[in-house]
């Protein structure tokens, strides 16, 4: 894996600001996400089942406070 080939996208919720988050889903078997503030800060790097585990407790609430 090489970090800069990742191809960074901001979700289209955010409204185009940049307090949010950047994620790349284009490298073979993680996704990446970093600070949109912070583009050549770290970087951090999960699976695909680590993602998609977040993803589901998202949608279902689980973040929510």
């Amino acid at each position: 894996m090489s970090a800069g080939s990742a191809k960074w996208r901001k979700s289209t919720y955010s409204g185009g600001g940049n307090d949010c988050v950047e994620v790349a889903t284009n490298l073979p078997g993680v996704v990446g996400v970093r600070d949109s503030e912070n583009p050549g800060g770290p970087a951090h790097w999960f699976t695909l089942s680590q993602w998609r585990a977040f993803i589901a407790g998202a949608r279902a609430g689980e973040f929510d406070v």
